[in-house]
């Protein structure tokens, strides 16, 4: 199979005619040349990423697949993957067709079950966040529920970054984290600020104390959450060691979850940052918070600007309710005052 360029060939000009992509476009639906099964062929060629894999979950040859593909882009006038590396990738244009092609399909699907009689599958949504986002959003995660008692809530363990990915391609509704550099195409709304403080052993020369400055992790290892999964949460704690005129001695291994955090802690190895929505009652750790000087965590609501659903719309509305009554983005001194 020859590689092609992100532009056009001579061959795929002259299939679109002379008016160019919007004449392509509207030409090849009129005339019906697109089809669903190319549709569905584009999206498992997406996810696999690997002609050969998604020709082996449709069940047809790589070479079947692959003509499917090249009438679709012919049809639509665009290229909508890239072959000219040694992986395929998808173009700008095969990144935003891939969100409405999966939602075609997903409506093609329903109206098959409305037509044969099936009742309809409930409606979903997906919910993208870590530990400690499910903890600073469960009131609103359950007050969704309450409010929508046949939506199907589905969390996916993800951090803002891939968050982003998976928002970008329509696999996620909605996410949870700290918003730092995300895309435009993401919207994006602040709901919590949340204190943040140290975790050490029940039997640290800390433990006992009511607050503590930052400056007393000068002296400790100091565990970081995974950098591909949480980089905002390690820069948020970076800059107030910094702020404090000092960078800590780092843990060298990495985990992937609170309660293997807390393991460490508790075994003297480390001590930890953690959001004090995050605290759990645990007699082996003690949670101090830091001094004032030191800002709250921003949780914030993440979800595609251009087709937010009407259970995100509520989502995001009951946030915005419940931060209201509850005052979540009240500042420290604020409160103190």
């Amino acid at each position: 199979m020859a590689h092609r360029t992100g532009h056009l060939t001579g061959v795929d000009r002259a299939a679109t005619g002379h008016t160019g992509h919007i004449r392509a476009v509207a030409d090849g639906v009129t005339a019906g040349r697109l089809e669903l099964r190319q549709l569905r062929f584009f999206v498992t060629v997406a996810e696999e990423l690997h002609f050969g894999r998604a020709a082996s979950r449709e069940h047809i040859a790589p070479s079947a697949l692959t003509t499917q593909l090249q009438r679709l882009e012919r049809t639509l006038g665009v290229l909508l993957v890239d072959r000219t590396g040694r992986q395929i990738s998808l173009t700008a244009a095969g990144a935003r067709f891939l969100i409405e092609a999966r939602q075609i399909l997903e409506h093609v699907d329903r109206a098959a079950m409305v037509a044969l009689g099936a009742a309809l599958t409930p409606p979903t949504l997906r919910i993208g966040m870590l530990d400690e986002g499910y903890d600073a959003a469960r009131p609103v995660i359950r007050a969704i529920r309450a409010a929508h008692p046949d939506l199907e809530i589905h969390q996916v363990t993800a951090g803002v970054p891939e968050q982003c990915r998976l928002l970008a391609d329509g696999r996620l509704d909605i996410g949870v984290g700290r918003v730092s550099g995300v895309p435009a195409a993401i919207a994006s709304e602040l709901f919590r600020l949340d204190p943040v403080g140290v975790l050490v052993p029940a039997g640290h020369p800390l433990a006992g104390r009511s607050v503590v400055p930052v400056a007393a992790l000068r002296d400790e290892t100091l565990l970081l959450a995974d950098e591909e999964r949480a980089p905002e949460f390690n820069e948020f704690v970076a800059e107030a060691c910094r702020s404090a005129g000092f960078f800590p001695a780092m843990f060298p291994g990495t985990v992937q979850s609170l309660r293997a955090a807390v393991d460490l802690v508790v075994q003297g190895r480390c001590v930890a940052c953690v959001p004090a929505s995050a605290v759990t009652p645990d007699d082996d750790v003690a949670w101090l918070p830091f001094e004032q000087v030191v800002p709250r965590y921003p949780w914030s609501l993440l979800w595609r600007l251009q087709d937010p659903s009407p259970h995100v719309v509520s989502l995001v509305s009951t946030a915005r309710t419940l931060c209201m009554e509850n005052g979540w983005r009240r500042e420290a001194a604020d409160l103190a005052s």
